[in-house]
């Protein structure tokens, strides 16, 4: 085997690819109508999972709940090199049901499955008084969890607010995967004072779910303004504890110790507080890749002290440098990666900053003030005056703006790697999806300034030896965009909003959309031009 530097300068002297072709990509799957595909994962064994998130309750059939499922009779560890695409749906069928190139997709659960066992049924979520305070129809991240030979836990995040986790046991008997309806259950979040809109994950190399909280508040204190449109979902979150909630208990990764037993969560406040989509540790175990969802966003870079341990590093935010004229084509416009440091932090001195701020409701709210952080805490902080680097970790996109970073990316999705691709040489790099480039990717100002694409981008990153992600090129771009020709604006022969990509061992990418310009959202398989 090559050696860990061999494997590295790979990564940064290996040619990046084009842009994808048509040819590159081959459509593995379609979704009922409604549906999104969340919770694409992939095992050692070769098996992949994902879920129909929202599916449309008109459909006819068995397709109109959420669903939790897997791809039987393929191994997407030894999938063909080349085979025959799944149709754009055509029919009424087709377009009500999921149909796939490879395999057959099992369903494992449903919202409201297993309502003996599991209060509510899957998917519910309870306030602090017991009563069901919604059943959410929103699957996203899952993750397995090996416990022997074809047995496991799959955790699933139901993505809400408050949000959920399932786990489910699971067992493979003659091809198919069973669920053992005696060991369900919804995770207890109430010792982390709950989550919130729980999206993507990944699984850690040290067999650990890491669960992401997608927090879309810009400016903290519209969570306790009273005229808020979106004031509902603090009160939700109220009615969840049983008590008002502080809003710098919620933003985080939240890693799932001990899976296969407690199942106990624990935030990992050093990883920085925004709209965590996902994180995904690299092989050193240290360093941790994390994507920040909406507009105007940043990408953030986490170092950890120690292998393994993620309740203490130094956190980044990324500096882009363009690497063509303003206006270029977004299809083929890379970039350069530095990284600016924003602070060292640990999760006992942030939970103590946290603190500070508990027991704040409306009643303290006044317009143009903040009991919480504020611009000028910001300002002060980026200057060096500040007291400590709470800004760092409790407002970190802020942070970020502040000391120079980028923060102009839109709806900046999954970021993923495949670790034993990189470590063997198959596939060193890391990826990533932006579901539209539009805004300030594409306004006359700031660092990032590339042609419009609606139709979405998938991006492909080099490092260096020590993990360090230095650069980020297009390798997939959506294309024929046309609001007109609704309910497919974007080409069905290309990609259209994607939310999250899994990079299978051979390199190979599995692509899976969030679009409502596609009438049926799609899996995409993109083959690499190396390949």
């Amino acid at each position: 085997m090559k050696t860990a530097t061999s494997l590295l300068a790979l990564a940064v002297a290996a040619p990046l690819t084009a842009t994808a072709a048509a040819a590159d990509l081959t459509r593995l799957a379609s979704v009922p109508v409604g549906a999104e595909i969340t919770g694409m994962y992939l095992t050692e064994g070769g098996d992949f999972f994902f879920n129909l998130q929202h599916p449309s309750t008109a459909i006819t059939g068995p397709f109109n709940k959420a669903t939790v499922g897997i791809v039987v009779d393929a191994d997407f560890n030894s999938l063909p090199g080349r085979f025959i695409a799944s149709p754009v749906p055509g029919n009424s069928y087709a377009k009500q049901t999921v149909q796939t190139a490879v395999g057959t997709y099992q369903v494992l659960a449903q919202q409201g499955d297993f309502a003996e066992t599991v209060p509510g049924g899957l998917g519910a979520i309870h306030a602090a008084d017991g009563s069901v305070l919604k059943s959410s129809n929103d699957p996203d991240f899952n993750g397995f969890i090996p416990t022997g030979e074809n047995e496991g836990y799959l955790f699933t995040n139901w993505e809400d607010r408050p949000g959920g986790m399932s786990r489910m046991k699971l067992m493979k008997e003659g091809g198919r995967w069973l669920v053992d309806a005696e060991d369900v259950k919804m995770l207890d979040f109430t010792g982390v004072a709950g989550t919130w809109v729980n999206c993507f994950g990944s699984v850690s190399p040290w067999n650990t779910p890491l669960t992401s909280e997608e927090l879309y508040f810009d400016d903290t204190v519209e969570w306790i303004n009273p005229e808020y449109k979106y004031k509902s979902d603090p009160e939700a979150m109220q009615a969840y504890l049983g008590k008002p909630a502080n809003p710098y208990d919620y933003g985080y990764i939240v890693e799932i110790t001990d899976p296969a037993g407690a199942a106990t969560p624990v935030k990992q406040f050093a990883l920085g507080r925004y709209s965590h989509e996902n994180s995904v540790v690299m092989p050193d175990q240290k360093t941790v890749y994390l994507s920040d969802d909406g507009t105007d966003v940043v990408f953030f870079k986490f170092v950890a002290d120690t292998a393994g341990d993620l309740t203490a590093g130094t956190l980044y935010a990324a500096k882009m440098t363009q690497d063509a004229p303003a206006g270029s084509d977004a299809a083929t416009t890379g970039f350069g990666v530095e990284w600016i440091e924003l602070a060292h932090g640990s999760n006992a001195e942030i939970d103590a900053w946290i603190n500070e701020y508990d027991g704040i409701d409306a009643a303290a709210y006044k317009e143009g003030e903040t009991p919480f952080i504020s611009a000028e805490d910001v300002a002060a902080w980026a200057a060096g005056t500040a007291a400590d680097n709470r800004v760092a970790f409790l407002e970190s996109r802020q942070a970020a703006k502040a000391k120079g970073a980028t923060a102009e990316f839109r709806k900046m999705e999954g970021v993923m790697a495949n670790l034993r691709a990189i470590e063997d040489g198959t596939a060193p790099y890391v990826y990533m999806a932006m579901s539209e480039v539009a805004k300030g990717m594409s306004d006359d100002k700031g660092d990032i300034q590339v042609s419009e694409n609606k139709c979405g981008v998938v991006y492909q990153m080099t490092f260096d030896d020590a993990y360090s992600i230095d650069t980020m090129v297009p390798v997939v771009a959506g294309m024929g965009y046309d609001k007109n020709n609704a309910p497919n604006a974007c080409s069905v022969d290309g990609i259209s909003n994607p939310d999250n990509v899994v990079v299978l061992n051979d390199g190979r990418v599995v692509i899976g959309e969030d679009t409502g310009n596609h009438e049926n959202n799609m899996l995409w398989l993109y083959t690499p031009a190396s390949m």
